[in-house]
């Protein structure tokens, strides 16, 4: 039996909108999962013992929108260990919104599914550096049918990359196939704004409300985003998660959080990088969203957590997320960073500052003991075997 306790934490954020912190200073994962949550006896008798020194434990973060290929590489940005990158920023699982970089990428049925089967198999039996990304999107092609989505259902595949990136783009198209997903026990994901990358297609509040996917993707843009009047559109005439990007317009994003705190919904938004893309790898941009809607969005820096971990881990079915018994053992230990006029890591976001990653856990497995990415924290946490 593996076991580790983390103690001694100064502040635990839940990852749950409706409690985001949690009364508690020490938490125990056995074999992969949180065992228990409390004091500090709980580290009695554990083979491996973190002392927090008074940080911040948080979720480990879910990146919503990411553009994996195969393997930690992304041949848009013609680089390597870009997911590791990530996990240096408290990032612990990725979601894909299609695999639309692949060099030379089918688009015909068979070759979709086929590159939708090789990705979602590839990233289940070879996590970069631990990560779980939740690879294979089905990008939707001409010609495809309901016995299609049947035969990727039966081998795992569960996600369909953002509607609009592939040939079926116009709603009447793409409405059949969404149902058809949907059938199966697929999570789609619809592009949102301008195009992106040449062959994908501008998608309104329009198009939004006649396919009903399950994510409205980049709402602030990806990177062109949807005119003010068309964000509160997809708000108040949808009740669909809506995804902020940190590749996308910061204007909207403002629009969209103050939506949403307005109408008590905070619990749609999820947070996303929608990178490797033309803007580039940017390994810390979950943490960047955090500071800027805790700084500048007017969120309070647990809920905004919470936004990128607990919300988006129900909006997809995931069992991380959030800091409650049976739920993976996925943590993050961060502090203010040296500097920060906050005196934690929730303040620190609410500064605008990024805060120091201190450790990141997986599944019980400590991946990251200090961030080579993040400012160096105030408080280190140590480790006893």
């Amino acid at each position: 039996m593996s076991t580790l306790a983390i103690t001694n934490v100064g502040t635990m954020v839940s990852g749950d909108l409706a409690r985001p912190r949690l009364d508690a200073d020490t938490v125990l994962v056995t074999d992969g999962r949180i065992a228990a949550i409390g004091g500090s006896e709980l580290a009695q008798d554990t083979r491996v013992v973190v002392d927090a020194n008074g940080s911040t434990l948080l979720p480990g973060l879910i990146d919503s929108h990411v553009h994996p290929v195969i393997g930690d590489f992304t041949p848009r940005q013609r680089m390597l260990d870009f997911i590791d990158s990530c996990l240096h920023g408290g990032v612990t699982s990725m979601i894909s919104a299609g695999e639309a970089h692949f060099p030379g990428r089918p688009k015909h049925p068979a070759g979709v599914k086929a590159l939708a089967l090789l990705a979602h198999e590839s990233f289940k039996n070879a996590r970069p550096s631990g990560v779980k990304v939740h690879g294979g999107a089905l990008i939707l092609e001409p010609g495809l049918t309901e016995a299609d989505f049947a035969e990727l259902a039966a081998f795992g595949c569960w996600l369909v990359g953002e509607v609009g990136l592939g040939g079926v783009s116009k709603p009447e198209d793409a409405a059949p196939m969404v149902k058809w997903a949907h059938r199966h026990g697929f999570k789609v994901l619809m592009h949102t704004g301008g195009t992106s990358i040449p062959g994908s297609s501008t998608v309104s509040a329009a198009d939004v409300t006649a396919v009903k996917p399950d994510v409205v993707c980049h709402l602030n843009g990806g990177p062109t985003a949807v005119a003010p009047d068309e964000i509160e559109r997809i708000i108040t005439e949808t009740n669909l998660a809506v995804e902020i990007v940190q590749c996308g317009n910061f204007q909207a994003a403002l629009i969209i959080a103050r939506l949403l705190q307005e109408r008590g919904e905070l619990g749609r938004l999820i947070l996303g990088n929608d990178a490797p893309s033309g803007t580039g790898v940017i390994p810390l941009g979950i943490l960047r969203n955090l500071a800027f809607l805790s700084s500048v969005g007017g969120v309070e820096p647990a809920e905004a957590i919470a936004c990128a971990t607990g919300n988006t881990a129900r909006v997809f079915g995931l069992d991380t997320g959030m800091i409650e018994v049976g739920r993976a053992g996925d943590l993050v230990l961060a502090d203010a960073p040296l500097g920060s006029a906050g005196a934690n890591a929730l303040d620190a976001l609410r500064y605008g500052d990024l805060p120091g990653v201190a450790m990141v856990v997986i599944d019980g497995h400590i991946k990251v003991d200090g961030s080579r990415n993040t400012p160096p924290p105030t408080r280190k946490a140590s480790v006893r075997v």
